[in-house]
């Protein structure tokens, strides 16, 4: 089994470049408890309602709540759903959007009616112009999309059918992602392969392998079959097969195949599984993770997202959930290293009067000294926050040979604690920034430094927090018993 720690690690580096067609999924959700008198239809009593980016966009969602960055290149209309697809992706943290305005066309969106009780889609309403985008605007994706070309280590294009993959924009972007060198993964529309010609891997669904080849892909060995004419279609190196219940195949252009099963669990919605495919094969892709590890990740983020209604997404901690379901789950909840999942946890805890301490430090070897400021820190208040240095502030802070351990182990040692509520990881080398984001009831500290020493105190005399020192245990730190190793005792 590869390092799971160690992808998410090396996720987090990486720049994706993703190329598609950009949408507004509405999910209108309730109940249905009787037949419309007025005509015979369904009344679904409307509980609540959703609204995401959807199509390529879906896509982006996925590679971004992995850990990796995204540069989205795509297309809107100058209407009021162009506005509010715009401002949802301005707000995605790890998302660079270089949107095109196309005024001839509304911008794309689906309103899905569903029923929660029966977990059954009702209708779906369209709005949209599925036309090739006009040559003016076609120019201004490449121009985009090439430009931005440089900074990614993997490029993905999203065929939606939507008008901004036109077979123009396709050769463009395809051939200069070659001349880069940087692999290029389609999640294809066209029934014509070959249109893709020069792409790394084309990742078709089953329906579209049949139409494609005009095969049989029930078994194995015919998908196998299959996958070989179609790479042989777009002259790439695979085919990832997305198989729904059949889990996912990939068939390499000499015939050798890996076929891996799908995941057992519940499913709830279908729409945007494939989205998710796509965006964690490429991820891993991006980090020089061999073909077998980036199919199997994305066989199981498809089978977290597929239990969630509407079109989800996944995060690493639920993709490692899924590959290791023997690790602690209850440590994985404990661990935010995404700003998104502070401040959602953050929020609920303030939605319920909770008072929220914090505390930080290295915490590279933890021994009893740590122990009791921790436990100290949890009886002051109803939820403890403790943050801990990422591996690069802690060599700027202790010297090269510093951390002992990496981060994500600091950090699983950490959440294993009873005291621990959640813990955070910060850049820099003080956590300032975190305590101004939080802005806790409680800072505390060791009693071997004074309240002007703690980092933070002012932002506690501006918000009314308590700054509290508690009692060390002497003898105790990393440093010294490092040393007292190297000597032998």
């Amino acid at each position: 089994m590869f390092n799971f720690d160690q992808l998410v690690s090396d996720i987090a580096r990486q720049t994706v470049l993703c190329i598609g067609d950009l949408m507004l999924d509405e999910f209108v959700y309730g109940e249905v408890s009787r037949i419309s008198p007025e005509a015979p239809a369904p009344v679904l009593a409307v509980n609540h309602t959703e609204v995401l980016i959807g199509g390529a966009g879906n896509t982006v969602r996925n590679i971004a709540s992995l850990g990796a960055k995204c540069i989205f290149v795509g297309m809107i209309g100058r209407d009021d759903t162009g506005h509010l697809v715009a401002a949802k992706l301005a707000h995605e943290p790890s998302v660079e959007p270089l949107l095109v305005v196309d005024p001839s066309r509304p911008t794309t969106r689906k309103m899905r009616f569903v029923s929660e009780h029966f977990s059954t889609h009702l209708l779906r309403a369209d709005w949209e112009f599925a036309h090739a985008a006009p040559a003016d605007i076609e120019q201004q994706l490449i121009d985009k999309a090439l430009q931005a070309l440089p900074r990614a280590a993997v490029v993905v294009l999203s065929d939606y059918a939507k008008g901004v993959l036109t077979p123009r924009v396709i050769r463009e972007v395809i051939d200069a992602a070659v001349k880069a060198g940087k692999p290029v993964i389609i999640d294809p529309k066209h029934a014509d392969l070959s249109v893709y010609r020069g792409a790394t891997v084309v990742t078709p669904n089953r329906k579209e392998l049949a139409e494609t080849t005009r095969r049989h892909v029930t078994s194995d060995a015919e998908v196998a079959a299959a996958g070989v004419e179609a790479v042989r279609m777009f002259q790439g190196k695979a085919v990832l097969v997305k198989r729904s219940e059949h889990g996912a195949s990939l068939v390499m252009a000499d015939g050798s195949a890996v076929h891996v099963p799908a995941h057992k669990g519940p499913v709830i919605d279908v729409s945007g599984p494939g989205d998710t495919v796509v965006a964690t094969f490429a991820v891993v892709m991006a980090t020089g993770a061999d073909w077998e590890t980036a199919l199997r990740c994305a066989n199981a983020a498809a089978s977290v997202v597929v239990g969630k209604p509407g079109t989800a997404t996944v995060s690493a901690a639920e993709l490692r959930a899924r590959i290791l379901p023997h690790a602690s789950l209850v440590i994985e909840e404990k661990i935010a290293f995404s700003a998104d999942r502070l401040e959602a946890r953050i929020r609920d805890w303030r939605k319920h009067g909770l008072r929220v301490g914090f505390t930080n430090g290295c915490f590279d070897i933890l021994h009893p000294g740590h122990v009791k400021v921790i436990t100290d820190a949890r009886a002051a208040c109803d939820r403890l926050i403790v943050a801990i240095n990422s591996d690069a502030s802690v060599k700027r802070l202790k010297g090269a040979d510093r951390p002992l351990q990496n981060e994500r182990a600091r950090a699983e040692v950490l959440a294993a604690l009873e005291a621990v509520d959640l813990v955070v990881m910060f850049d820099e080398d003080t956590p300032l920034k975190l305590i101004e984001q939080i802005e806790p009831s409680v800072l505390v500290k060791g009693g071997d430094y004074t309240r002007e020493q703690v980092v933070g105190h002012e932002v506690m005399d501006r918000t009314g927090g308590e700054v509290l020192l508690v009692e060390i245990i002497p003898g105790f730190s990393t440093t010294s018993l490092v040393d007292r190793a190297k000597k032998g005792g």
